[in-house]
């Protein structure tokens, strides 16, 4: 880390869990679902500018899933992406970068935290900030009323079927991305939007784990702040090549729209 007296990371929590506890006031910032390509050059300097003049301001950024549109190994990706990796690398000399897997970029691995300098990061990850506690996740393992997208995450998320999926060529691995990708928009347009949404009990449920917490996801694209009776949950939207939403923590919580 670059600002070492500024955290202290504590591992050994429940499951997966890792836990940042602050000494002195931190900046943080968190986003979400920017789901950037290489052809898309207008995003990339979007992105380019947020963190010249916003994130390299703050402490430390979070990035809580799908900062890529897609990702088909760091083999191959990592080329794909130079100039975004590049944009990383050069945030990092000033801001501690912690990029969360989404359902778009799951395959991103050891080289791409060599390369970007960030440090990828597994959900549920407790954040403990100034005195709040946060629990930080993408987002996709609430929306349980999506049956058929459970089931498919359950078989992409196996490690066979990652590891024999990254032994295909370069081309192969496009194609079947591609076609997923196809189905999944076809089966969006036939599924409700209470379905693509998340459950009400599964957060409830996740969240009786952690007393005194609130919850910070994206994953849906519906930017907003729901204040249940015991927490608050805040959902991130996405990004477009001109829009972009962040939560900024410091002394409180509160929403910057980036344009």
């Amino acid at each position: 880390f670059k600002q070492k007296t500024a955290y202290e990371i504590s591992l050994g929590l429940v499951g997966s869990e890792m836990c940042i506890r602050d000494r002195f006031m931190l900046t943080t910032l968190i986003i979400s679902d920017l789901h950037l390509t290489y052809v898309e050059e207008d995003k990339i300097d979007f992105f380019a500018n947020f963190c010249k003049k916003y994130a390299s301001k703050a402490d430390q950024l979070f990035i809580l899933g799908d900062l890529f549109n897609t990702w088909i190994g760091d083999d191959v990706s990592l080329v794909s992406y130079k100039a975004i990796i590049e944009i990383l690398k050069d945030l990092t000399k000033t801001t501690n970068v912690f990029v969360m897997a989404g359902n778009r970029d799951f395959l991103l691995s050891k080289q791409f935290e060599l390369e970007s300098g960030c440090e990828i990061i597994n959900e549920p990850f407790v954040l403990e900030h100034n005195s709040k506690k946060f629990l930080l996740i993408h987002g996709d393992s609430l929306c349980t009323d999506d049956v058929s997208y459970q089931k498919l995450k359950r078989v992409l998320r196996n490690p066979l079927t990652q590891f024999i999926f990254l032994k295909l060529s370069k081309n192969v691995r496009l194609k079947l991305t591609g076609q997923l990708r196809k189905k999944s928009i076809e089966a969006q347009s036939y599924k409700s939007a209470e379905i693509m949404d998340v459950n009400q009990s599964a957060t409830d449920k996740l969240m009786s784990n952690y007393p005194g917490f609130d919850l910070i996801h994206g994953h849906t694209h519906r930017q907003n702040t729901h204040t249940q009776k015991s927490y608050t949950r805040h959902v991130l939207g996405d990004w477009s090549n001109s829009i972009g939403n962040v939560i900024k923590l410091s002394d409180k919580l509160e929403w910057l729209e980036i344009n």
